[in-house]
């Protein structure tokens, strides 16, 4: 599809209220987030809309510009996130050990560096690649959460430790891989695992000593949860009812919500004035759904909660029995935009399963679910009065049953779309999205559980959709009326997150290690691409210093998708079946960890 988009005007609202500058909650962060300059959050701000008001680089010079500088890390496996920029210096994150650097913007002296510790074996225990999302900042120290679930504060003038403290206990599983986030006084992080059947939480910890405030999981009792089974709201019926007692141990078999999985190790934000933070969960364990039946609550499920207290106000399970691995972990990207006619603080979420969800943010009521990749075949649709996805049979791994390959279902496991965020841009309502178009073959298979061991109970393969020979497309998507609005192929899966600026651009990394941008109104109309030294599954970001806007990007193949190359892996199943679905990467670039720095010429 190849569409020119003139900018829409939306009656009824202003720029403003479209912009995340009303978002912030931490005064200092605040402050930092409101100047573009910066770059102080993973996603530039607490909506994660990844959108930044520069535009000294635009539409008409964009493909004028040159490699400014750049930085080796020191290490080989996929480097996803990016840095931070606050005022003049950049934070710089690696994946395991995790090393940090502080980086002087004026001479790219490295002011400091920490490197922690980490027993190595640490390693085997991270499913997909020992990948790292990035840092957080607020009130001069520096947030880490290491792979070990150590999670460290720097002084971010010095890189001294001035406190940490263990978020989960790897030897079980319970890793770390998630960019840690800062909401008013708290830093909130979560807890991967999911393959080891750890039970998945969010936690918040107060940010001056450390001291966790409150924890909730995915599962299990309401009170753990942090559910009240009279207030907490979901989509039922058409309407918004209370979830009721006991609303996740009636959906699992005995005690299986123990070793359940719902682990949150994507992205989360927050609304100031509702003070109410988004996340999503993740698959339930195992990926053999005939050992676990049941709707597996809460596990592939959109959380909103009360920041101070952790109390769930409402959640929306989008895969129910989940059956193909669909995390629901991805961004929840907030926005105040037109739907069906009415200004509408929205919550806007890709998800692994394929299917993009317009959310009312404040109560959690479904507006819209549409399907975001044209490939998707697992489901016919979401049905709008339940919210359940409408599921084929054919694809039905729990009906085919165990030891049965139930073949050509769309999407593969790491989905339509895994964590790499997408962007909105405040100018025309669109949001861009890297999308994977990709299928597996998936056959399930009986496995116990044991403590500290992979807990996966399935054999996979991948491979491109039918009808072509691409794995991705970057899309412009309506999130008011769920319709791809452009689409633009690309050889591999988009594996980047998504940068858009009020200059007119959109920029976002390929796996074979091109920096692209486009026509923010013409996304087919390329107007820049640089190969960087290695593939990239790192988000595009942006600042300023001294009157000149920089735009950069990590490259360092890896992650799910690059875990064949990352990790050596050989056989086509290895790597949960991305090894052979992605190995002519290998004919492309190779592994490096790197920062590359662009901007306009003097």
């Amino acid at each position: 599809m190849h569409i020119a988009l003139k900018p829409i005007v939306i009656a009824g609202l202003t720029a403003a209220l479209a912009l995340p500058s009303v978002a912030a909650a931490n005064p200092d962060l605040e402050q930092l987030i409101a100047n573009p300059n910066n770059w102080a959050m993973q996603a530039g701000d607490m909506y994660n809309q990844r959108y930044s008001k520069l535009k000294q680089i635009n539409a008409t010079n964009v493909g004028k510009m040159q490699v400014a500088w750049l930085f080796s890390t020191g290490v080989l496996r996929g480097h996803e996130g990016s840095p931070l920029v606050v005022n003049d210096t950049m934070y710089i994150n690696t994946p395991f050990p995790n090393k940090v650097f502080a980086v002087d913007l004026d001479t790219q002296k490295i002011k400091w560096r920490y490197e922690p510790k980490q027993d190595a074996a640490v390693i085997p225990q991270m499913c997909c690649d020992t990948v790292y999302r990035g840092l957080a900042y607020a009130e001069n120290k520096i947030f880490l959460q290491q792979a070990d679930s150590t999670l460290v504060a720097l002084d971010a003038a010095t890189g001294k430790v001035l406190w940490s403290v263990k978020n989960g206990d790897p030897k079980l599983g319970a890793v770390n891989t998630n960019a840690p986030h800062v909401f008013k006084d708290k830093v909130i992080t979560g807890i991967s695992g999911g393959e080891w059947g750890v039970r998945g939480f969010l936690a918040a910890y107060d940010i001056n000593t450390g001291k966790q405030v409150w924890k909730a999981y995915s599962t299990g009792p309401d009170a753990e949860m942090l559910i009240d089974p009279d207030k907490t709201m979901t989509w039922t019926d058409g309407a918004l009812k209370p979830v009721g007692k006991d609303s996740s141990l009636k959906t699992w078999k005995g005690d299986q919500w123990k070793t359940g999985g719902g682990t949150t190790w994507g992205w989360y934000s927050y609304d100031k004035a509702l003070n109410l933070l988004y996340y999503g969960t993740g698959n339930p364990s195992t990926w053999n759904p005939s050992q676990r039946p049941g709707d597996n609550r809460w596990s592939m499920t959109i959380m909103a909660r009360d920041v101070d207290t952790g109390n769930a106000k409402w959640v929306f399970q989008m895969t129910p029995f989940d059956e193909w691995d669909f995390d629901g972990v991805n961004e929840m990207i907030l926005a105040d935009i037109n739907v069906k006619g009415k200004p509408t603080k929205a919550l806007v979420h890709f998800d692994r399963n394929g299917f993009g969800y317009t959310l009312d943010r404040t109560t959690g009521a479904l507006l819209v679910a549409e399907k975001f990749d044209p490939s998707v075949n697992w489901a016919t649709h979401v049905d709008m009065k339940t919210g359940r996805p409408e599921v084929v049979k054919k694809y039905s791994t729990a009906q085919n049953g165990p030891d049965v390959d139930t073949k050509g279902v769309c999407p593969a496991a790491l989905g339509s779309k895994d964590e790499q965020p997408a962007a909105f841009n405040p100018g025309n309502s669109l949001f861009y999205v890297p999308t994977n178009h990709v299928c597996m073959n998936y056959e399930p298979f009986k496995i116990d559980y044991v403590a500290g061991q992979p807990y996966v109970g399935a054999t996979l393969s991948m491979f491109p959709a039918p009808g072509g020979t691409n794995m991705g497309n970057f899309i412009a998507w309506d999130a008011n009326t769920g319709k791809i609005v452009q689409s633009k192929p690309e050889k591999f899966s988009v594996w980047s997150g998504v940068l858009v600026t009020a200059g007119g651009i959109a920029c976002y990394g390929t796996l074979e290690g091109y920096l692209k941008c486009v026509d923010a109104n013409d996304i087919n109309k390329e107007l820049f691409k640089f190969k960087t030294p290695s593939g990239i599954i790192g988000n595009v970001f942006t600042y300023e210093h001294k009157g000149k806007q920089y735009i950069g990007v990590y490259s360092g193949i890896g992650g799910w998708a690059g875990i064949g190359m990352a990790a050596g892996l050989e056989k086509d199943q290895d790597g949960l079946g991305a090894a052979g679905g992605y190995k002519e990467l290998r004919d492309y670039t190779e592994l490096g960890g790197s920062l590359t720095v662009f901007a306009l010429p003097n």
